[in-house]
């Protein structure tokens, strides 16, 4: 397995336990990588850290959440591993620019950040 496909396998891990919580080395191992070279290999190739991509895709689904259902807000914060109310409401303001009342309140649109997909171009290399 290449690295690009290694990184793809755990990006598909990531995805589908992202409500579930998630270990860098249950993630490595979807990989397998190390948890060292899976995380230097993530952040070459992605432009971010794994705590970074799984924070990003959980606050964007938990927005999706608060704008589709009428799930108390705790509930979600308690889904997409947050421990208190506070620490969700200040990672999902950050994120959306809205506290989640505020965003279910208005029906506006909140950020999304869709799911990595990698692809590798290379070019040249041939004599002329």
């Amino acid at each position: 397995m290449d690295w690009v496909e290694s990184i793809h396998q755990a990006i598909q891990y990531i995805e589908n336990n992202l409500r579930e919580e998630l270990a860098i080395c249950d993630i490595a191992q979807q990989a397998a990588l190390s948890p060292f070279y899976f995380q230097k290999g993530f952040s070459m190739l992605c432009g971010m850290t794994v705590a970074d991509y799984i924070r990003q895709r959980r606050l964007s689904a938990a927005g999706l959440e608060v704008l589709t259902t009428d799930r108390k807000i705790i509930d979600i914060a308690l889904e997409f591993g947050y421990d208190s109310p506070d620490s969700f409401t200040k990672a999902f303001t950050r994120f959306h620019g809205l506290t989640p009342a505020a965003l279910r309140k208005s029906g506006g649109a909140a950020r999304s950040f869709a799911p990595l997909r990698i692809k590798v171009t290379l070019e040249g290399g041939q004599n002329m």
